[in-house]
């Protein structure tokens, strides 16, 4: 009897990245409760426009890449991933309490900031610690089956922020609180199901942060770093597709099934494109991610009945499916071992800051010209995105297995 070779790949991940797995999973759900009906509570509840809610989003999507710099960097310093994983998994879940009694907008964007702070302390540093302990060999499926969990938790919060609305009268705040009880499962079971891999001893610590190590990444990282840039361009804050849904005329209680549809094939296809993504060309498989979210754009662009605004954001689900682990193991092959955490705190920096100017520009073009131009936009920069990439196609680089 023959073993399915997917089957195999999966027992040979290493235990570890299953509980990172895992952690990542209830932090999610944690997460997204909030975050798929903050948009609601912020237009709803406190008065705010969706340029404010594209600011807040983007700075707070901002903040966590540029935490993610000092992390990495710091990770590397000191040998030691998981206790910084650790304070960011803590930051998350202690900033949830403060959406729950916030009277202002201003409290909010404190939560969120401090929420993004702690995905952005955890986020490098787990991420290199994936790379540490799995095989070459292994690395997208490890990355993909990660991010699968991870989208696991993405698709049961709006769920549950769902059971939690229709139980509790369209209640914001309860499902606030409610909200930090998975994250304190995560930061638990990260501090005592996880052990520090054994690194190479160090004779001498040096410091990270110096002009010789940004030469010592290399052209073929600084590529993935400068499409992951021009990428974030097209990808702004998922909190339009939860505006866009409150356009078509449903129940509040019933508008995160967007972000339920969305993680739900994001969770599906993560894992196979992860494992996919060790066997094909990685230039091929984001151009092909690419075309999803510009088919995700030119369906949301026209469609306000809930049907096909479902379709549209299962088309987006399923481009994260297709580029966020294959983005994670690009930087992985790309960047020196002893450089990891640098190297995707400065990945990830880059993406943000972008995704900063996108989500801002999407509420500016929401409020001032419409929805319809907002994914517009995005559809352009798409394109943008796979005319660069076939621009390199030609040359030879470690991305491109």
């Amino acid at each position: 009897m023959s073993t399915n070779p997917r089957t195999k790949v999966l027992q040979q991940i290493p235990r570890s990245v299953w509980i990172l797995g895992f952690v990542s999973l209830f932090m999610d759900i944690s997460s997204e409760i909030v975050h798929s009906l903050l948009p609601m509570f912020l237009m709803a509840s406190l008065g705010a426009s969706a340029t404010t809610i594209g600011v807040i989003e983007g700075i707070a999507e901002a903040t966590a890449p540029i935490v993610k710099v000092f992390s990495g960097t710091l990770s590397d310093y000191l040998g030691n991933r998981k206790w910084l994983a650790v304070v960011g998994y803590g930051l998350g879940a202690i900033s949830k309490p403060l959406f729950a009694i916030a009277p202002t907008i201003g409290v909010v964007v404190t939560a969120r900031v401090l929420d993004r702070i702690g995905k952005g302390v955890r986020g490098a540093p787990r991420d290199a610690l994936v790379a540490d302990i799995t095989p070459a060999h292994l690395r997208g499926a490890a990355f993909g089956l990660r991010q699968a969990l991870d989208t696991v938790g993405a698709f049961l919060g709006p769920l549950l922020a769902v059971v939690i609305m229709l139980a509790g009268s369209d209640n914001f705040r309860l499902a606030f609180w409610l909200a930090m009880i998975p994250g304190v499962i995560a930061v638990a079971l990260l501090t005592f199901g996880i052990s520090e891999p054994a690194h190479a001893p160090h004779t001498q610590r040096v410091n990270p942060v110096r002009w010789e190590n940004a030469k010592r990444l290399g052209r073929q990282y600084w590529w993935v770093v400068g499409i992951g840039g021009v990428f974030a361009l097209a990808r702004f804050s998922e909190a339009f597709l939860v505006l866009r849904a409150m356009g078509s005329g449903v129940p509040v209680a019933w508008v995160p099934l967007v972000m339920v549809a969305m993680n739900a094939v994001y969770a599906l296809s993560a894992y196979p494109f992860g494992e996919l993504a060790d066997r094909m060309s990685h230039t091929r498989l984001l151009i092909a991610g690419l075309v999803m979210l510009f088919a995700s754009d030119i369906v949301l662009a026209h469609g306000t009945h809930w049907t096909v605004l479902l379709i549209g954001v299962a088309l987006w689900g399923l481009h994260m499916g297709m580029t966020q682990g294959l983005l994670a193991t690009m930087v992985a092959h790309t960047a020196p071992a002893q450089l990891r955490g640098t190297a995707f705190g400065i990945f990830n920096l880059v993406s943000g800051v972008v995704t900063l100017g996108s989500s801002v520009i999407a509420g500016m073009l929401w409020d001032r010209v419409g929805a319809m131009a907002t994914f517009y936009a995005g559809a352009g920069f798409c394109v943008l995105t796979v005319l660069l990439l076939l621009s390199r196609r030609g040359a030879a680089r470690p991305s491109d297995n």
